[in-house]
């Protein structure tokens, strides 16, 4: 056992001189950026190594792990002073948090889209005085205030800004505090762009793959496409009680559980939505995947129709068909058809992913962390998937705090696909932030990922501001008014 530990302990000793060579070789390079070389010579590439677990003294490796602390820095001192906020224009509304400290250093945080500021907000009275650094306890404290889909907002919010101020206390990326990175970039998919002719979508379609560099697409296959087609649908009147699949009353459509709506789609239909994803994919080829979702609220047995229609395509995924409650309709879905499902944007915590993994209800789990938990709640889900043989994407429709979030979840998690960009079109999108290693946020369909530390971006505060929600125009401003706590928590007697 001696034998094999020295030889662990030599192995590693070389890599790490490789790498420190290699690293070397490029501060000392006359094409390397001042910004880059500066970079270089002050950023932790990793976490303590196996070295200093089998090789070092106990005062060694003490010195190894906190060589790399930021000196100005005194993590187990770190307080919690103050949570403020803005409210931005992107997705119709996304609030981005800012958590202070008593050392100067803050973490960014994100409530997802659609979603009130408020869910994060009220959590405030509940993490002043914490250390940020305790993670795992803050987000025990305040999980019991998540909700499903977008009542997790807040929850997830602050845990993202923990991870982004625990990174900077210690200087490390907030992968490393998950446990290393599989991959350097992470491979991202844009939705298709729909367009009144072939020929503008097509135009559309080339600029996806071939100026902006995407490899993975995902498009819509909805029924509303069928509204003014006679003969596509059975029963479609009660789709005009609301003004789309997104919003009405509490008993509209768009409020409709799927097996409720009496929606059937005729043949005529099926082939209609057929001939959108054949158009498509004879613009796009096989070599790229092409995910689908937004189909409308119809039940299993159509969906299994439509499944069974468009299996030839050979798609990457159909998305939530049905709500994701449905365990069962999930699994006889996934089990009637050849094409993979997933479903999970809206779920929060591994406890409710558990029961679709562990049937093996869908072929892909699909968690969009400002919903699931945060990033450590995110990666145990992965994982958990990972066990069970089921792969992971992302769902994201944030702004870019919390897409660089995910991106370090991503590097983190072995199971993982691809991340969805949202905001593909959104030109000021990538300027509310600037990255910290001076790198693009997005180089031809792949984020880099980030080795500065924490989620490894600031924002860019003239930019934003031009971009806020103009129901909420404040920016930062004090939230005094929710640092007391006026309730007991405890939800056990």
């Amino acid at each position: 056992m001696k034998n094999v530990l020295q030889e662990i302990i030599k192995k590693n000793k070389q890599r790490e001189q490789e790498a420190a060579a290699a690293r070397q070789a490029e501060i000392d390079s006359p094409t390397t950026p001042d910004n880059r070389r500066r970079f270089l010579k002050k950023t932790a590439l990793g976490g303590m190594a196996l070295t200093s677990l089998f090789g070092l003294s106990f005062e060694d490796s003490m010195a190894q792990t906190t060589s790399k602390v930021q000196k100005t820095s005194a993590p187990s001192d770190l307080k919690i002073t103050d949570m403020r906020y803005c409210f931005t224009a992107v997705m119709g509304g996304t609030a981005i948090i800012r958590i202070d400290t008593n050392q100067g250093i803050y973490g960014l945080g994100e409530v997802r889209d659609a979603a009130d500021p408020r869910y994060a907000l009220m959590l405030k009275s509940r993490i002043l005085g914490e250390n940020p650094c305790n993670v795992e306890r803050i987000f025990k404290i305040i999980k019991q205030f998540g909700g499903q889909a977008r009542q997790a907002g807040g929850v997830c919010a602050v845990e993202m800004a923990l991870w982004d101020l625990c990174g900077k206390a210690y200087n490390v990326p907030a992968w490393q505090l998950l446990g290393g990175r599989y991959r350097d970039s992470i491979r991202v998919y844009a939705d298709t762009p729909e367009s009144s002719s072939p020929e503008e979508q097509l135009k559309r379609i080339k600029f996806r793959t071939e100026t902006q560099g995407y490899t993975w697409l995902k498009m819509d296959v909805s029924i509303n496409e069928l509204k003014n087609i006679p003969g596509t649908l059975v029963n479609p009147d009660i789709m005009k009680q609301g003004s789309s699949q997104w919003q009405g009353g509490y008993m509209s459509y768009s409020n409709t559980k799927h097996p409720f709506t009496g929606i059937q789609i005729t043949e005529k239909g099926l082939d209609e939505l057929a001939k959108i994803v054949e158009n498509v994919r004879s613009m796009v080829g096989y070599e790229i995947p092409m995910s689908t979702d937004h189909y409308g609220h119809f039940d299993v047995n159509n969906c299994i129709r439509l499944g069974k229609a468009l299996d030839k395509y050979r798609l990457a995924w159909l998305e939530d068909m049905v709500p994701w409650q449905m365990t069962e309709q999930h699994k006889t879905i996934t089990d009637a058809l050849e094409t993979p499902t997933t479903t999970g944007e809206d779920i929060y915590l591994l406890e409710y992913f558990k029961p679709l993994i562990d049937v093996h209800a869908v072929d892909i789990i699909h968690p969009d962390l400002v919903s699931s938990g945060g990033l450590l709640e995110t990666k145990r889900i992965g994982d958990y998937a990972e066990e069970k043989g089921i792969s992971m994407a992302m769902h994201q429709a944030g702004t870019p705090v919390s897409f660089m979030a995910n991106v370090h979840c991503a590097a983190a998690t072995q199971n993982f696909l691809a991340l969805e960009h949202h905001s593909v079109d959104l030109e000021w999108w990538e300027g509310l932030v600037k990255t910290t290693d001076g790198k693009k946020i997005i180089e031809k369909g792949f984020a880099p990922v980030p080795l500065s530390p924490g989620l490894g971006i600031e924002l860019v505060d003239e930019e934003l501001k031009k971009h806020l929600d103009p129901r909420d125009t404040t920016y930062f401003a004090p939230t005094k008014e929710w640092d007391t706590k006026r309730s007991h928590d405890r939800t056990w007697s």
